[in-house]
């Protein structure tokens, strides 16, 4: 792989990774002023503010959603192709 789409690829990485901190920490620590969950406080909570914190979490999962499939796709899928030719060609060295 060359230089750049190596860079390019850890950027990507890490734009995700920004991306899902970044919403963990809106949820978490700023929409409502809660440091944990709401739990029994969701009662009193205005439906404004789980509004918020629920559209925050909803574009983490996509985040995290979007890295696993990156990860598939960059990682894991050109070595299992790998793996299934390697297999293949032995098996067809056997077969002749």
């Amino acid at each position: 792989m060359r230089k750049w789409m190596k860079f390019l690829h850890w950027f990507i990485i890490f734009i995700f990774i920004l991306e899902i901190g970044y919403g963990f920490y809106m949820v978490f620590f700023v929409v409502g002023g809660s440091r944990w969950p709401l739990m029994a406080k969701a009662i009193e909570t205005p439906i404004e503010v789980i509004l918020k914190r629920r559209l925050y979490a909803i574009e983490t999962w996509i985040a995290i959603a979007g890295l696993a499939v990156y990860l598939a796709l960059t990682e894991f899928l050109p070595i299992s192709i790998k793996i299934i030719a390697q297999n293949y060609e032995l098996f067809r060295s056997k077969s002749d």
